[in-house]
């Protein structure tokens, strides 16, 4: 019997992890803390190792093995804190070959201080490495998923009027973020979990498993700067620029080194999740941008890091715009592991052109997406999605244009591109 936890929410990941874990000795699950990784690990798990209860801590540094238990799958949460904890797994997966013995949880990526030789081998073949996020629309139960990606992949899809979802329940998803303590809380109360993951990141978080020290100070310049460029393509030069502009302070980051070495530590969290630019057969190839469009996990953090209320993103539109397409990337990833895609964005350096997302699925074939806040950009999201597949040699599977306020599944007669309420998406 599993260890589901009352009030548990299903999400997208478990079907993922129930199939691996018939393929592999065991399964790590990897991402931010606070994303649900523990609650969706014991609705798998027969039994549970918390490596923050100190009579673990012990056994485990003097031989992991002493933790192990009969009942598996067994969760170990938080593995890291030992890592001689993973080799003793893959030891242990070898040793008969069995399936779905373990299921490993780190909200840190392990990297070798620098003399430690305590993780020795990769456990690829024995351990599979899933990543988990915060929750999507779908899965907090906000989209009400009459609109599918595998629907519109295969042409069908039932159109019809929804809930047309106003600006401020908008507004709302944004500063709250898809973390699942937080899904319940009250308007007033959303930024708090947020505001406390930004501070934990920059007190305690960003010093664990570091040997060099850092600034709180640079820290949190860094992250106000990339929740500035949310949902952009910003170069660490540019990210310089905007810190020097914006902070007054004896620290400032004042080099790429910096910021690159700053952004690794957030990357080590989780905290990064940039979108990479597609790379396809397009008229005038050399001028496809390669950049990366920046992204933190979730964009309740950028409210975070900004001080950003429901009220402020009502009164900045352009802010709500770019916050609101992070929203909706954030879940088209999801979605994207979910149906074993990959997640990226396009952009032609020469016109301008771009796209805001792109679903590459793991057969090659891809669909193009426009991200819009109300349905007054609509019909510039059309135009921008058809000069886009006048101009690709290999055409999109599907077209897509994803509305925040719209109260309508459809699909445009003239170009058959879908326009569907984000609300209204699920994979």
């Amino acid at each position: 019997m599993s260890l589901t936890r009352d009030g548990y929410r299903q999400r997208l990941i478990d079907e993922r992890i129930a199939r691996y874990l018939k393929v592999f000795g065991a399964v790590s699950i990897e991402g931010p803390k606070w994303c649900g990784k523990m609650w969706t690990s014991l609705n798998h798990a027969n039994s549970v190792t918390f490596m923050t209860d100190k009579s673990a801590l012990d056994l485990a540094k003097v031989d992991p093995k002493y933790i192990f238990t009969k009942e598996r799958p067994q969760l170990i949460d938080e593995w890291q804190i030992v890592p001689e904890v993973w080799d003793a797994v893959r030891h242990e997966c070898d040793m008969d070959h069995a399936k779905g013995k373990f299921i490993l949880t780190g909200s840190t990526s392990l990297k070798k201080r620098r003399g430690e030789e305590r993780v020795y081998h990769s456990g690829t073949g024995r351990i599979a490495p899933l990543r988990m996020h915060p929750m999507s629309l779908y899965e907090s139960g906000d989209s009400s998923g009459e609109a599918s990606i595998r629907g519109m992949l295969s042409g069908e899809i039932q159109e019809g009027f929804v809930r047309k979802v106003e600006l401020d329940e908008l507004a709302r998803f944004i500063v709250r973020g898809g973390w699942p303590e937080n899904l319940d809380m009250a308007s007033e109360d959303i930024g708090i979990i947020p505001e406390s993951y930004i501070e934990a990141v920059v007190t305690k978080d960003m010093h664990e498993r570091q040997t060099k020290k850092r600034s709180p100070q640079k820290m949190r310049m860094l992250l106000r700067a990339l929740s500035r460029h949310e949902a952009s393509v910003a170069s660490d030069k540019t990210l310089i620029r905007d810190i020097e502009e914006y902070e007054n302070g004896e620290e400032l980051i004042q080099s790429r080194e910096t910021v690159n070495d700053y952004t690794q530590v957030l990357e080590s969290l989780y905290l990064i999740n940039d979108q990479e630019a597609f790379s396809i057969h397009y008229r005038s190839s050399a001028r496809i941008g390669k950049s990366a469009k920046r992204h933190l996990a979730d964009p309740s953090l950028c409210c975070a890091c900004l001080h950003l209320t429901i009220d402020k993103l009502l009164n900045d539109h352009e802010t709500f715009g770019l916050l609101f397409e992070s929203l909706v990337e954030r879940d088209l990833r999801i979605y994207a592991d979910y149906l074993e895609g990959q997640l990226y964005h396009f952009r032609d350096n020469s016109s301008g052109d771009e796209v805001d997302a792109i679903i590459e699925f793991k057969d090659g074939a891809y669909a193009a997406f426009e991200i819009k806040l109300s349905d007054g950009s609509i019909q510039e999201a059309l135009e921008s999605l058809t000069r886009f597949n006048t101009h690709a040699e290999k055409k999109p599977s599907f077209m897509c244009v994803i509305v925040g306020h719209l109260d309508t599944v459809m699909r445009d007669a003239k170009t058959g591109i879908f326009i569907i309420p984000a609300t209204s998406l699920r994979p």
